[in-house]
C-alpha cells in the first residue's frame, strides 16, 4: 500500500506533467495564432493591390463615399408585416371620450370630435402630403374607430398643416413619428383619445400607430409609421397602414438619416430625421 508521501509525489508528478501539457498548447496556439495574422495580413495586402491596380486611371466608376456608406448603413425590411385584426369585433356604431388635456403643450389647439355614433367598420384612404413626397394611408375603424374619429377630425381642421415630423429611429425602433404642432414630443391638440390596443397587436413595416406617454389613454394628435422592423409591446394603438408609395417615401427619409446634432440630445439615437419631412395638407380621399 502507498504511503502518504509516495501519494503526495505522484501527485506532484502528475500535476508537473499537467503543466507541460498546457504549456506546450499554449505554445502551439501562440504559433498559430501568429500564422493566421500573417496569413489574414498577406491576403489584405493582396486585396488593395488588387484593387488599386484595377482602379488606376479609371475613376468613373468609383461610388460615391456619402451615397454608399450611408444608404448600406441601414438595413430597411422590404416584407410588410400582417395586417392587424381584431379578435372579437367591436360594437357598431360605439361612443368615444375626448376629455380635454391639461399636460399637452397646445400652440396649436383643435376642436374635439363629436363621441358619438361613432362608426367602427369601413376603412378611410388619406394622403399626407409632404415636403418629402406624399404619404397614402389606409385608415381602419374596425381597428380603432375612436383613434380614426380623432384623425379625422384633425385633418378636417387643418392641424397637421404646417407641423413637421420631430423624431425619426433607424436601428431598433425604425419609424417616423409625426403630429407635433411644438416639435418637442409634448405636444397635443388639448384633448385626449382613448388607448385601442389589444393583445395580439404587432408592430412592423407598414403599420400607422398612435404614439403615447407611458401613462394609459395619453394618445393626442402624435403618431408614428413603421417603415422596419419594431419589437414593441401591444401598447399603442394600430389604427391603420401606409401604402407601398408611401413606404418609399419613409425609406427614403430613412437612408439620409438622423441630424446628428439632434441625436445628440437623445439617449436612444432617435432625432430629427436630416431631410425633413413637413406636412403641407392632407386629404381624405373619396
Amino acid at each position: 500500500m502507498a504511503t502518504n508521501q509516495q501519494r503526495r509525489e505522484a501527485a506532484k508528478r502528475k500535476l508537473e506533467r499537467q503543466l507541460v501539457r498546457r504549456a506546450e498548447r499554449a505554445r502551439r496556439r501562440k504559433i498559430i495564432g501568429v500564422g493566421a495574422t500573417v496569413g489574414v495580413v498577406v491576403v489584405v495586402a493582396g486585396l488593395v493591390v488588387f484593387f488599386v491596380t484595377q482602379n488606376n486611371g479609371d475613376t468613373s466608376s468609383a461610388a460615391s463615399p456619402s451615397s454608399s456608406a450611408q444608404s448600406s448603413s441601414i438595413n430597411i425590411p422590404t416584407q410588410r408585416v400582417t395586417e392587424a385584426a381584431r379578435p372579437t369585433p367591436l360594437p357598431n356604431p360605439t361612443t368615444c371620450d375626448y376629455p380635454a388635456s391639461s399636460d399637452q403643450q397646445a400652440d396649436k389647439k383643435a376642436t374635439a370630435p363629436n363621441g358619438k355614433n361613432v362608426p367602427s367598420t369601413g376603412t378611410v384612404n388619406v394622403t399626407l402630403k409632404t415636403t418629402a413626397g406624399d404619404i397614402p394611408l389606409t385608415l381602419d375603424r374596425a381597428l380603432a374607430p375612436c383613434t380614426v374619429n380623432s384623425f379625422l377630425n384633425l385633418i378636417n381642421q387643418n392641424f397637421y398643416t404646417d407641423t413637421s415630423c420631430h423624431r425619426l429611429g433607424t436601428e431598433g425602433l425604425q419609424m417616423l413619428q409625426c403630429g407635433d404642432p411644438t416639435g418637442s414630443g409634448m405636444g397635443g391638440p388639448g384633448y385626449t383619445v382613448p388607448d385601442e390596443n389589444f393583445a395580439q397587436l404587432t408592430y412592423g413595416r407598414g403599420v400607422l400607430a398612435m404614439a403615447k406617454t407611458s401613462q394609459p389613454n395619453s394618445g393626442g394628435s402624435q403618431f408614428f409609421m413603421v417603415y422596419g422592423d419594431a419589437q414593441l409591446d401591444p401598447d399603442y394603438t394600430v389604427f391603420g397602414s401606409i401604402s407601398d408609395a408611401g413606404l418609399q417615401v419613409l425609406d427614403k427619409v430613412a437612408r439620409d438619416g438622423v441630424d446628428p446634432s439632434s441625436a445628440a440630445q437623445s439617449s436612444d439615437g432617435t432625432g430629427a430625421p436630416k431631410t425633413p419631412v413637413k406636412f403641407t395638407g392632407a386629404t381624405i380621399d373619396a
